[in-house]
């Protein structure tokens, strides 16, 4: 794009107009856009497909935008601000915290959002995609199609740049633009009205200060701000408890789903549970409802309806879990949407469930480096939605009893978990101990991390099929490089987990 013909020539007015402008954005980076801009002598946009009706003249256009500059450098380095700098340099009007679509005229919200490289060279998600405030301090509109958030999800203008924290913000670069309309499948429609009602219902109850992203599917209620108390807003329901602010969104499961199927042409695999109208039910009655018509089946009768091998192994009671949804493979597209994770739970003759919860392994010294709110345990639970399906022992077979959808609830989280998390996290940055303890021929390592005797919901253990060490007493065992990780301190111990208490998971199924 080159002169000053080229810069700002669409008709606000119109949609298709607005995005074939857009598309010449394509692998432009921010600076090229700011460059462009500098030397144009439009300074401003004005339609000039309606010169008649517009209120400035074409000369008053050519004002200098007010921008902050140091030397020749434009300071654009806050989250967030490189959408401004394409509705300002690229659009030519001044960004606002209106509630308004960005092309009122046209109907059309204007989106900038990160994509991430993959090792593999694909691409995912960056992040939730932000749509708009969600308000404390006044009446919820009920009426989905009235709110604001349908606004501006109706017709969304998708860009798509490529974060590459190695280089300068301003040379990233824009990969991909796209009209994106997220109601126009009616699958889709629904589950985002759904979880429209599930938030206001919510903050209708006065429990705003206890939303979280897994109490819905596709829109979410992602956190806005920083911890301080400037962040959090007193609730105009209930008791009018502080609650912190928060944002409509769609969630990264869905956001890198959209990537996936309808930005980049290789299809990610998932099959369709709805494959037809589901009426008044919510997505989450329909698949409990699916499931409870095999309630009563053991699972080597479940695995002859299904044409399955009984071989009694780990994966076997998540297969029939999916097989019961209709799914042949084990990734359900609604799922995936809504990062819904399928935990099978065995239940023994005792009443008692043999396993805990188990988690990816963690780097201790990764690990001492978090905050609370950006750790990665906090983002799971605070983004996952679980399908728990619970088989009951009966002889020598498992039978289906029960299924429920869970979320861990906000004081679980916040309170219970948070402070496990941060003792956790303290006794590794002080310095794990070690203890050493002879059983028979074998010299047991023990260390004062917390177990599952020792928590209420989180507790650490050992992840890798064998124990390492290296440590400073000179004491070293196994394979360090494959099965250890290095401490703050410099020793290095057996690579660890978190993993969620038997008994705890136990309390959250229902029987």
């Amino acid at each position: 794009m080159c002169g000053d013909k080229m810069l700002f020539d669409y008709d606000d007015r119109d949609a298709e107009s607005i995005y074939e402008y857009a598309k010449k954005l394509e692998n432009m980076t921010f600076n090229q856009v700011l460059e462009e801009f500098e030397k144009s002598n439009i300074k401003q946009y004005i339609n000039l497909y309606d010169l008649k009706n517009a209120k400035l003249k074409l000369e008053d256009s050519k004002a200098s935008n007010s921008v902050d500059k140091t030397g020749n450098a434009f300071i654009y380095t806050a989250k967030g601000q490189l959408g401004d700098l394409i509705e300002r340099f690229y659009f030519g009007y001044a960004p606002n915290s209106n509630q308004e679509v960005d092309f009122e005229k046209a109907g059309m919200e204007l989106k900038v959002t990160p994509i991430d490289k993959k090792k593999n060279g694909g691409y995912r998600a960056g992040e939730r995609l932000s749509i708009t405030n969600i308000s404390y301090d006044a009446p919820v509109e009920e009426d989905f199609f009235k709110s604001h958030v349908y606004k501006k999800i109706e017709c969304i203008l998708l860009i798509q740049y490529i974060r590459d924290k190695s280089i300068d913000r301003l040379d990233y670069i824009i990969k991909f633009v796209n009209k994106f309309k997220p109601l126009a499948s009616e699958e889709d429609k629904k589950i985002i009205i759904d979880d429209y009602k599930t938030i206001i219902n919510k903050i209708k109850q006065g429990k705003a200060h206890e939303l979280s992203e897994s109490d819905t599917l596709y829109l979410g209620a992602s956190t806005k701000g920083s911890t301080a108390a400037s962040s959090w807003r007193p609730q105009y329901y209930g008791s009018h408890e502080p609650a912190k602010k928060r944002n409509f969104c769609l969630k990264v499961s869905y956001m890198d789903y959209v990537l996936q199927n309808y930005v980049m042409p290789n299809k990610m695999l998932g099959e369709k549970i709805i494959k037809e109208s589901i009426g008044n039910l919510s997505f989450e009655d329909y698949i409990i409802d699916k499931i409870k018509l095999h309630i009563g089946l053991t699972d080597k009768e479940l695995c002859k309806k299904y044409n399955r091998e009984y071989n009694n192994n780990k994966a076997q009671w998540n297969d029939l879990t999916f097989r019961m949804l209709g799914i042949k493979s084990n990734q359900a597209e609604e799922f995936v949407k809504a990062n819904i994770v399928v935990k099978t739970i065995r239940i023994e003759k005792n009443g008692k469930n043999k396993e805990s919860m188990s988690f990816p392994t963690f780097k201790f010294k990764e690990l001492v480096k978090e905050k609370w709110e950006e750790s990665t345990i906090y983002n799971y639970f605070e983004t996952t939605k679980f399908l728990f399906v619970v088989f009951t022992k009966k002889e020598n077979e498992y039978e289906l009893s029960n299924a429920n959808f869970w979320n861990m609830p906000y004081n679980d989280l916040n309170l219970t978990v948070k402070d496990e998390w941060l003792n956790i996290q303290s006794i590794i940055n002080e310095g794990v101990k070690f203890s050493f303890e002879k059983n028979k021929d074998n010299l047991i390592v023990k260390n004062n991390l917390p177990g599952i005797a020792d928590s209420k919901i989180l507790h650490v253990r050992p992840h890798a099929t064998k124990s390492a060490y290296r440590l400073k007493n000179g004491f070293t065992r196994g394979n360090v490089e494959r099965d250890a990780n290095e401490l703050p301190n410099g020793e290095w111990m057996t690579t660890q987990s978190f993993w969620i208490n038997s008994n705890y998971v136990l309390s959250q199924i229902k029987l």
